[in-house]
């Protein structure tokens, strides 16, 4: 066992509280971590007030990146030094493994949704009682982390480690909804729903596959500014402007594709509504559990569809690297929307993500 600091979210009514815990050494297929930086998902914040409701008390965090202090005895892949970024657990074995579709693992949500690992059991301890210490294969909210090495993406040593984590998430489900479940064409028109960090990667995404036309929605000047700066054609202010209606103008009849990634249930019927013949719109966002959403299936019925995408329909082995030589390449400029706080200020950094301050805030570990 070592003693490490992680911040816990204990309950909805209280904030993160930072603790000492005790870690495990790793078991055979597993790695330690020594968390360098971690981004602050909007779904850690969703799972801490309770709106996904996932049970508590549980260390979270899912965009950690680090460097390998330690391995198990069966991991060959990964050694001591080795820099990595993590995203979720998974078997390796079942039929969507098999097809590099990981985050779709028919135990996903054993996985990473409990905070346990598959047996049951946790790497963390709070005063020799176990914690729920496995969210999304990692619970990055933490000075270290015993995290399973299929979980772990290696990358070059030359990257900034600290910039890294939302690779893991935000910059993969955003990009990788374009680049690998809708695929437009270039030419293409897309709206995107919401100028968060998945929305804003969903724009990169729209821009390197060379979508003419790339529309965006977000009642807040200042992200719809940054969505334009980083590849948006047009921007749409919600609050005052007719969504659907300006999308169907300026696209002569309807986008192509859209990405709703705001998670607010009023917004996904703009989403369907503004699509082309043939049009398909991907459902990225949240919305609150029990959301049920009536659909108009004579809009549908002309070639219009919509699906739900997890993690941008990614193999992170892969992808992840992808991100990050497109980064390094200037192509999918992240940090420009990222603000940094230390671990001890982590409601800090949340509720400044929460009043639209910051778009990607990232943690960096003492």
């Amino acid at each position: 066992m070592r003693t490490i600091t992680a911040a816990v979210a204990l309950s909805p009514d209280l904030p993160f509280t930072l603790r000492e815990l005790e870690l495990e050494a790793p078991q055979p297929d597993e790695i330690l971590v020594r968390i360098v930086a971690t981004g602050i998902c909007h779904t850690d914040i969703s799972v801490k007030n309770q709106s996904v409701k996932l049970p508590l008390p549980m260390v979270l965090g899912h965009e950690g990146a680090g460097v390998v202090e330690a391995v198990g005895s069966a991991v060959t892949h990964l050694q001591p030094g080795d820099h990595v970024v993590m995203a979720g657990d998974s078997c390796g074995y079942c039929n969507k493994c098999q097809q590099s579709l990981p985050f779709y693992c028919d135990e996903f949500v054993t996985r990473n949704l409990t905070g346990w690992r598959r047996d049951g059991t946790s790497p963390l301890q709070l005063r020799c009682e176990p914690l729920r210490g496995r969210f999304v294969g990692q619970s990055s909210f933490a000075t270290h982390s015993v995290v399973p090495a299929r979980a772990a993406i290696r990358i070059d040593k030359d990257l900034p480690l600290e910039l890294m984590g939302p690779l893991g998430c935000g910059l993969t489900t955003g990009a990788g909804t374009v680049l690998n479940a809708l695929r437009p064409r270039p030419g293409s028109s897309i709206a995107v729903f919401g100028c968060g960090t998945v929305g804003l990667a969903a724009v990169m995404g729209a821009r390197l596959a060379g979508s003419h036309k790339i529309i965006v929605i977000d009642p807040m000047a200042s992200r719809r500014e940054m969505a334009l700066s980083v590849g948006a054609t047009e921007a749409i202010d919600p609050a005052t402007e007719d969504v659907v209606g300006q999308i169907l103008a300026s696209t002569r009849g309807g986008a192509d594709f859209s990405v709703e990634c705001s998670g607010v249930a009023s917004v996904i019927p703009q989403a369907i509504a503004c699509l082309g013949r043939p049009g398909m719109c991907a459902q990225v966002g949240a919305p609150p559990g029990g959301t049920i959403m009536p659909v108009d299936m004579d809009h549908l019925g002309f070639g219009r569809g919509i699906k739900g995408v997890v993690m941008g329909d990614a193999n992170p082995q892969t992808f992840v690297p992808y991100l990050a030589a497109l980064w390094r390449d200037g192509r999918l400029p992240f940090d420009r929307f990222v603000r940094y706080y230390p671990l001890n200020e982590i409601n800090t950094a949340i509720a400044d993500a929460s009043k639209g301050d910051v778009i990607k805030p990232i943690l960096r570990m003492p």
